[in-house]
């Protein structure tokens, strides 16, 4: 069960039944069970979902996977191709080991030393290949921290530069618009280094609209982006004001496009996939399920309250779905990510019949905790501890909030990593 802590939570039938939808949701995108049962080889061809690509010709079958279902993916690929791989790397935030790929962890979301050294040796490992060579990549979020490759500056001051936009509010399409002209790896660069050798590349979206070039910077995707359009979005925020340092000089990515003219790239798994499989386990329930957006952005605060008056317009029996990514701006020094506070800030809202809760895919809301559960029973738990809920949100401390009631979802890492699922129901 991917919910660790599902039947301490589940203190009412209600409850129960609208945590096995969260369950279902993110055992849809387990990344182990996506690729065994999207991926198989046949009669000397690798199949994926509907694409067809001929491995008789192959000399060298090198794996390379990036971010956080990258481990994952790494195994169950070595499971499906067995003695064909040559070699590979995988480069992941966790830690373990691979029979034939090598495997190296780095930091998210900030980069280090250790993620600059990880990407030379990806970038050396995927020079000097041939057409008869087929390279797999496994793309997903976290890749864009993880693929560090400064040119004129260190690690050090691009996170300054990073750490400025998160605490800044910026956008995951504002953010990968600067990260891609910040590095020699990001924005088609892989696929560059990997020309002329065939590329087919499987990526996990955890980007609302699931635009491939933004998902971990995209890697193998031809950029459109402009050193302008970087330079704009780190002038919108004032990074460099707000840093008291001098503009970095950004990388321009690759244009040409023979880079990319023998790179296929697929989204595999997204955050629909999740939703779809939600609403599924939602009628099983016997729900009306509707699945709002899968492109859920905005404030946190001010999505949660959006959702709870959608809500109250519903019918009893009601479950609303969303996927997506909000925002937090960061004013006080508590803890917690913008899963928690979403479900926090929704609290103040929600009836006495109505549930909701927001949680990490990857099971880490910016602490050990994957997100938080909101009902009548926290209502009766904040009424009897007398906690300040509006103290909580102003001090940015949801984290802590939910470790007093013991409403938190945990999950520990899940190995997957497709954006924030939402749920509200009226029971």
């Amino acid at each position: 069960m991917k919910i660790k802590n599902f039947k301490k939570i589940a203190a009412s039938e209600e409850r129960e039944k609208f945590l096995k939808i969260i369950e279902a949701g993110l055992e849809a995108i387990d990344t182990k069970k996506a690729i065994s049962g999207g991926i198989k080889i046949e009669k000397g061809k690798l199949l994926i979902y509907n694409h067809s690509f001929s491995l008789k010709n192959a000399e060298k079958i090198i794996v390379v996977g990036i971010g956080k279902c990258s481990l994952e993916a790494g195994a169950a690929l070595e499971k499906i191709f067995g003695k064909k791989i040559t070699g590979g790397i995988v480069l992941d935030v966790h830690e373990g080991e691979l029979k034939k790929i090598k495997t190296y962890t780095g930091d998210h979301p900030l980069m280090s030393p250790r993620n600059v050294d990880a990407t030379k040796k990806i970038i050396e490992l995927l020079s000097g290949l041939t057409e008869k060579d087929l390279v797999i990549f496994v793309i997903s979020g976290g890749g864009s921290a993880l693929l560090c490759q400064p040119k004129s500056f260190t690690c050090f001051e691009e996170s300054s530069v990073v750490d400025a936009l998160i605490h800044s509010g910026a956008n995951i399409y504002e953010m990968n618009t600067v990260r891609k002209h910040l590095s020699l790896a990001r924005g088609g660069f892989l696929a560059k280094y990997a020309y002329p050798a065939r590329v087919v590349s499987l990526i996990f979206s955890d980007v609302i609209g699931d635009n491939l070039e933004f998902i971990a910077s995209g890697p193998t995707v031809k950029d459109t982006t402009t050193l302008d359009e970087a330079r704009l979005v780190l002038e919108k925020y004032k990074i460099y004001e707000k840093l008291g340092t001098k503009p970095l000089n950004l990388i321009e990515t690759p244009k040409d496009d023979k880079y990319f003219e023998r790179v296929r790239n697929i989204l595999f798994v997204s955050n629909q996939t999740a939703l779809d499989a939600m609403s599924e386990k939602a009628l099983e329930l016997n729900y009306t399920p509707r699945i709002c957006k899968n492109n859920l952005s905005g404030e946190a605060r001010v999505v949660a309250k959006e959702i709870i008056d959608e809500l109250s317009l519903e019918s009893k029996g009601t479950v609303l779905l969303y996927g997506g990514e909000t925002t937090v701006k960061i004013k006080g020094r508590g803890k917690g990510g913008r899963n928690q506070e979403l479900s926090l800030s929704g609290l103040r809202y929600i009836k006495d019949n109505q549930i909701i809760a927001s949680v990490a895919s990857d099971g880490r809301d910016n602490s050990e905790n994957a997100g938080g559960i909101c009902d009548i029973i926290t209502k009766e738990k904040v009424k009897k501890s007398d906690l300040d809920i509006e103290k909580y949100l102003k001090d940015n401390n949801s984290f802590e909030f939910f470790m007093e009631t013991g409403d938190f979802i945990k999950t520990g890492d899940t190995g997957s990593n497709v954006a924030d699922i939402v749920i509200a129901i009226n029971n």
